[in-house]
């Protein structure tokens, strides 16, 4: 016998077997639905699974002090593969708002449906096509992620709280994205003194609860977690998402193309309003000022501009400061597992999780 899969593996299989059904009840649909539907699948290749392996611990956490409890049920596996369709979703969408021509060293999603218009030979502008699909195709994703999550807790004991998660997760979310394109134009607005606090505040609803706290949230639900241990959780969940958000933020000014797989200092071309970016501006004089706002978003940087404003971020001690601060969450992460009435080798593997957020290249 076979012995059976990790969980991250089911996890994998399980989003494996979901798309070969998406597939075959597509096939009457015409080749040009079940390219669609291919095209959706690609999406969903490669990752960290950074929101399914939280899921898993959060489940881990609460089931592992039980005597008795095995491996993660249908439940568990089913709305972590749920996690990972509705993160995909979310890149597409996020690919298409900041014009990103890559994700993960391969065409985004958006560029990807553009070149097959034109490999196609369709009429039309293939750059309208491919935005416009791209749209369609997030909002596909974000159905199936609610079909995966429903067919799991079809028969779970915890099914009416677990869904209340996800669902709050997709709404902060999707706020989230909305106040990170509008900081981005209404920052001329605010007071500057406001800028880093602003920011904090797009990071907990677009990243820190979406990618850290409700997926442990989500899992510990699922194995009938109690108050303190949902608290707990929650304690260690938030500030290590703002850890996890900040990391990505230095990774989007300074991080290796051919690691990270979208070039170097793609955030200062896209003018990304982080906490890098407002303490950056607070220790420039109002002309240097002035000159850092009309290079932040120019999407035709060069090499050698992005490099200016690599230089002008590290003078000011911006990168420590954010240094310091991604330190700093994750020491209050950490301070929140201490006597937590949660499993103990679940506990190390949370802190294993949490070195891999925080101290990361990609």
């Amino acid at each position: 016998m076979d012995p059976s899969p990790s969980p991250i593996e089911a996890v994998s299989q399980r989003l494996e077997s979901f798309v070969a059904d998406r597939v075959a009840e597509t096939r009457d649909a015409g080749a040009d639905a079940l390219d669609f539907v291919h095209a959706a699948a690609s999406v969903l290749d490669g990752g960290k699974r950074l929101r399914a392996r939280f899921c898993l611990t959060g489940w881990q956490s609460v089931a592992g002090r039980r005597t008795g409890d095995g491996d993660p049920g249908t439940a568990v596996i089913s709305a972590a593969a749920a996690l990972e369709v509705f993160h995909a979703a979310a890149l597409v969408h996020d690919d298409l708002i900041d014009n990103s021509d890559t994700r993960r060293g391969r065409p985004a999603a958006h560029r990807a449906l553009e070149a097959h218009h034109g490999a196609s030979g369709w009429s039309g502008r293939a750059e309208t096509f491919g935005r416009s699909a791209a749209i369609l195709l997030g909002d596909l994703l974000v159905a199936w992620s609610d079909d995966l999550l429903e067919e799991g807790l079809r028969d779970a004991a915890h099914a009416a709280p677990a869904r209340a998660t996800f669902a709050l997760m997709r709404r902060e979310v999707t706020i989230g994205q909305y106040l990170d394109i509008a900081e981005e134009a209404s920052f001329v607005t605010a007071p500057d003194a406001e800028h880093a606090d602003r920011a904090l505040r797009v990071a907990s609803l677009k990243s820190a609860r979406y990618s850290i706290q409700h997926p442990l949230l989500l899992g510990a639900t699922l194995a009938g977690a109690d108050d303190a241990q949902l608290a707990a959780l929650a304690a260690f969940g938030h500030p290590l998402g703002l850890a996890f958000q900040l990391r990505d933020d230095v990774l989007g000014v300074f991080g290796d193309a051919a690691v990270t797989g979208k070039p170097s200092g793609d955030d200062l071309r896209e003018g990304k309003r982080t906490v890098l970016v407002a303490y950056t501006r607070t220790a420039l004089a109002p002309g240097a000022r002035r000159l850092f706002d009309e290079m932040l978003g120019d999407p035709g940087l060069d090499a050698a501009q992005v490099a200016s404003l690599q230089e002008t971020i590290r003078d000011t001690g911006a990168l420590d400061r954010v240094e310091a601060l991604i330190s700093a969450y994750a020491g209050e992460a950490d301070r929140a597992l201490r006597g937590a009435p949660l499993d103990t080798h679940a506990v190390g593997m949370l802190r294993d999780l949490a070195r891999d957020a925080t101290a990361r290249a990609s």
